[in-house]
């Protein structure tokens, strides 16, 4: 599936001693519910094993699995196995993570790794790339209007929910149709029981223009997807 962001066409971590270079790709890899997700992992010059490394928003990296060309099949670590998580090789240096019937709980951030046994005090990560983003649903957005309270100052806030949706939505406001580019605050992606995430944002406006019933637009982006919320006062129930 497409997606609106623009990574490079191959996610690259050289690193500072010289000796190799991991390459993982794809950056940003989109699928819906159900189907299957894959991400390849170039050792460079290292033939080696490589190790998967999975982390979520907030949370500390999960060692998903290690695989070495040479065997029948990986080593787990802990909560994951086949046949939802495998891993094949293509060749000595390249390797593949293959993650079947993909849910809400995957989407998350994927790390391959290898050792250097020429070297084995140095450890080689390849980092800070999002490589799987699971598609959902559009997102069930909910904009709230200012409270009356705030109606008496200069200033009152728009309250934009966000609720089942995955925790690399973007989220963007607009004010009669132009985008919006300060006043604005968005809260990190907190996960809920149902393994979707929930994302709050506010935006600032002047009482003035909400009385003269300009339209805001919550908007939040899932890759290819995007939805919108609008709001205005004259749509407002009365308190």
């Amino acid at each position: 599936m497409a997606h609106t962001s623009s990574p490079p066409t191959e996610a690259v971590q050289s690193l500072s001693n010289g000796v190799t270079v991991l390459t993982q790709k794809p950056p940003v890899l989109s699928v819906r519910k159900g189907e299957t997700a894959t991400m390849d992992c170039n050792l460079g010059t290292v033939t080696s094993t490589v190790y998967w490394y999975k982390q979520i928003p907030g949370g500390v990296p999960q060692f998903v699995l290690y695989f070495h060309y040479s065997s029948s099949s990986p080593t787990y670590g802990s909560g994951f196995s086949a046949p939802k998580f495998t891993s094949t090789h293509q060749s000595t240096k390249d390797y593949r993570l293959i993650i079947s019937n993909v849910e809400e709980g995957d989407s998350a951030v994927y790390y391959c790794e290898t050792w250097d046994s020429s070297a084995v005090s140095h450890k080689y990560f390849l980092t800070d790339h999002k490589t799987t983003e699971i598609f959902l649903p559009p997102p069930v957005l909910t904009v709230f209007p200012p409270s009356s309270a705030e109606l008496q100052s200069n200033t009152a806030s728009l309250v934009c929910l966000s609720s089942q949706s995955v925790p690399f939505a973007d989220v963007s406001w607009l004010a009669a149709g132009s985008p919006v580019s300060s006043g604005i605050s968005t809260s990190t992606a907190v996960q809920r029981p149902d393994q979707t995430y929930q994302i709050s944002s506010s935006l600032t406006i002047q009482t003035s223009d909400w009385n003269m019933d300009k339209v805001y637009t919550c908007k939040v982006s899932l890759g290819s997807q995007t939805s919108e919320k609008t709001i205005k006062k004259s749509e407002c129930p009365t308190e």
